[in-house]
């Protein structure tokens, strides 16, 4: 088993709040910012531009690499080991739009302050980094 690299894209708009998806599906069910896996050959910022365009059809621009996250509960509990590449992108505007309705059913602007419940273990460490201007937290 090898371990896969994503990027979670926490999106912020004029209030200070983040943008999440509620994911469908039997892995993972849960409240979540938005991204993927990177594929071969790609940045980081390529990755997280083509997931949030795939998954919610809006343009990001200059996404930021603010953290790292190595997702260990979720290896403890599904053997899907992770490490997570944090990044930020402002809102621009863009209505965004459930693209995928088979992965993702819903999407919802919360305060990062009132996380809903269940939340991906990759989300939730993410949004905590972002929050505590932390980069890494073991």
């Amino acid at each position: 088993m090898s371990v896969v690299v994503g990027v979670g894209v926490i999106i912020v708009n004029e209030k200070g709040e983040v943008l999440l998806g509620k994911r469908c599906g039997t892995h993972a069910p849960y409240w979540s910012i938005f991204g993927g896996h990177v594929d071969d050959g790609e940045t980081f910022e390529q990755c997280a531009i083509r997931e949030i365009k795939e998954e919610i059809g809006i343009a990001i621009t200059s996404p930021k690499v603010i953290g790292i996250s190595n997702n260990l509960e979720t290896y403890q509990l599904e053997g899907k080991h992770t490490v997570s590449i944090c990044m930020i992108a402002q809102y621009q505007g863009d209505e965004p739009k459930l693209m995928e309705p088979d992965k993702c059913s819903e999407i919802r602007w919360c305060s990062p302050n009132d996380l809903p419940e269940p939340h991906f273990e990759a989300s939730r460490n993410s949004i905590a980094l972002w929050k505590n201007k932390q980069f890494y937290q073991s």
